[in-house]
């Protein structure tokens, strides 16, 4: 009987993870107990993909204010410090706010406008337009920040953040300015050691603060990348990919995880016979069209995947053999040829107008982002996401 179904995606209920849980062990078990408990069964090229945060919270990876303080202290020297660019969340960055004011005498906190890297917004383009401030040049302090635009309140989280990172800087210790602008450069009137907590942007950033005479240039993951009194560290991403864990305490994105990835892959293997894909994922790749936010504040959706997931989709749009190249078939004769065009596309679609609109990104951004909206951020209690058919096609 020909299958009726294509892609699934299932989330995984698992126990609540701790430090030194065998995540491997229980990843496995929890998939098969899933499959026997709902009666599917696991097939070759199946994808397993465990949140990054189950993840690190089985490393123990972990840091304090103290432990960021001290490190930032140490590369930035103590003093004055220029912090730019940061995204606008109380589960991201607020924490290692706290920490890096800790490390300093004064901050002088540079925000993007109208709104942050990954779309959180201070401000409306239609403000922008209305008071005739052009954010590519306009550099504004608070004062006048104010007095153009007063009080502004995220859409969804109800928080002004300016209000807020100013008292986290103050009640951390430290003096607080705040000044708006989008030229990395404009920085460097207030401070000479400036720390960029840009994501996806930071090395352009570090590029044109170091041309334009920095004297000292850190980057958010050039902070913790090496363990502070036994913390947790990251030596590639530092405090990139992080979260809050306690009011003192953030968990850092999962460190060395390649080696849990193919552990998984071995055992479900041994277990069943099928060899199936894993990944870690973080954070998908998408927008929210309402509140304009770019879901990304991870550096990547997945520090880790197995080999087979390493590249990008190649796949023949069926609308366009449907209206264009078989136009004058229906019925069984139309899917008889596009079938027939599936089985003899060549191994790289690239360039061919037959793929246009089939989203060239790579698997595991496609993947991540569909195993983020499945797993959820609250409470479904799912941080495992099993994905069957994803490489399956029409003729499949």
């Amino acid at each position: 009987m020909e299958r009726r179904v294509g892609t699934v995606s299932r989330g995984i209920r698992c126990p609540i993870i701790r430090e030194g849980d065998d995540l491997s062990g229980i990843v496995v078990e929890s998939v098969l107990e899933a499959a026997k408990s709902e009666g599917f069964s696991l097939r070759d090229r199946d994808v397993i993909a465990v949140t990054e945060s189950i993840v690190a919270r089985a490393q123990g990876n972990y840091a304090s204010v103290q432990d960021i303080a001290a490190d930032v202290k140490a590369k930035l020297g103590g003093g004055t410090i220029g912090v730019i660019f940061p995204i606008l969340s109380r589960n991201r960055f607020a924490i290692c706010l706290k920490g890096i004011a800790m490390g300093a005498k004064k901050v002088v906190l540079m925000l993007s406008y109208p709104s942050d890297e990954v779309g959180n917004a201070l401000l409306t383009y239609d403000q922008l337009d209305e008071k005739g401030i052009n954010p590519y040049s306009d550099v504004l302090t608070l004062a006048k920040y104010r007095e153009l635009f007063g009080e502004n309140k995220h859409e969804f989280t109800g928080v002004d953040y300016v209000d807020y990172y100013s008292r986290l800087i103050t009640e951390a210790g430290a003096e607080a300015e705040v000044i708006f602008a989008n030229q990395p450069k404009a920085i460097l009137e207030y401070a000479d050691c400036v720390l960029t907590c840009d994501i996806h942007t930071r090395a352009r950033t570090k590029r044109i603060l170091k041309a334009a005479g920095a004297k000292v240039v850190c980057g958010l993951d050039d902070i913790m990348t090496a363990s502070v009194n036994g913390s947790g560290y990251n030596e590639r991403y530092g405090l990139l990919g992080s979260n809050k864990a306690t009011e003192d305490k953030i968990k850092l994105f999962p460190k060395a995880c390649q080696g849990l990835v193919e552990k998984i892959q071995d055992s479900i293997l041994k277990e069943t016979g099928k060899h199936v894909e894993v990944m870690v994922y973080g954070d998908g790749a998408f927008k929210d069209p309402q509140g304009k936010i770019w879901e990304l504040a991870d550096p990547v959706v997945s520090p880790a995947f197995t080999a087979g997931l390493i590249g990008t989709p190649n796949e023949l749009k069926l609308k366009y053999l449907a209206d264009n190249d078989f136009k004058n078939l229906n019925g069984a004769e139309l899917k008889a040829a596009i079938e027939k065009s599936i089985k003899a596309k060549e191994g790289n679609l690239v360039g061919s107008m037959a793929s246009q609109g089939t989203t060239p990104r790579q698997l595991t951004d496609l993947i991540g982002s569909l195993c983020d909206l499945t797993s959820g951020s609250g409470d479904k209690g799912t941080p495992v996401v099993l994905v069957q058919g994803y490489f399956d096609n029409y003729t499949d």
